[in-house]
């Protein structure tokens, strides 16, 4: 299986300078804990609902801190033709419970995550993956 055939396409992008307010929104708004972040139509980092938490409230900002000021910008991806079970190994291995998915022009085309893992049936993938994320790191 394709990392395209599990994925979800659907994916709502962050701008570096939106506030953390307008991600959180969308997060509740999509039941969702993360957002890719994209400028000039580049993916230029994550966000996520614990990034707001940890690096944004626990140190007193406000809720128009940018998200630009408390992603991670140092993401890691997948190609949506690359083979399932390797992502699925890659994701254990980085203790990651989700991924961006560019295609070969670097453009973003969804995301895959434990929950599209656990989709396919394939108990033992989704098992790799709950294992790694479930690791201290």
């Amino acid at each position: 299986m394709k990392v395209s055939e599990m994925m979800t396409r659907d994916v709502r992008v962050a701008s570096p300078d939106q506030t953390i307010r307008d991600a959180a929104a969308v997060m509740a708004e999509q039941d969702i804990g993360s957002l890719p972040v994209g400028e000039n139509d580049r993916l230029v980092g994550m966000v996520t609902d614990r990034d707001i938490v940890v690096r944004a409230i626990a140190e007193g900002r406000g809720t128009d801190t940018q998200v630009r000021d408390v992603m991670t910008s140092e993401v890691k991806y997948c190609y949506d033709d690359e083979d399932a079970d390797q992502i699925v190994r890659n994701m254990a291995d980085l203790h990651v419970r989700r991924l961006p998915v560019i295609n070969r022009d670097k453009r973003l085309v969804g995301v895959v995550s434990l929950a599209n893992v656990n989709r396919t049936g394939d108990g033992k993938a989704a098992e790799t993956v709950l294992r790694g994320v479930a690791q201290p790191h």
